[in-house]
């Protein structure tokens, strides 16, 4: 089980720096519009990310 979260993360930072490394400027862009949001705004993002993980946990296991 230790082995599957480690390779999760593994993943995980693997799949967020892939935009960096590949398109800098979109990124900090990305990042810079993503600061001006309210705090609701963020919110409802990290929910809907939160979500769509959850659903694919669901669909692909």
């Amino acid at each position: 089980m230790i082995n599957t979260l480690f390779a999760a993360f593994a993943l995980m930072l693997v799949l967020e720096g892939v935009l960096p490394f590949i398109a800098p400027a979109i990124w900090r862009d990305t990042f810079r519009r993503l600061v001006q949001f309210t705090d609701g705004q963020l919110r409802f993002i990290g929910l809907a990310s939160m979500l769509a993980g959850i659903v694919f946990l669901v669909v692909f296991q």
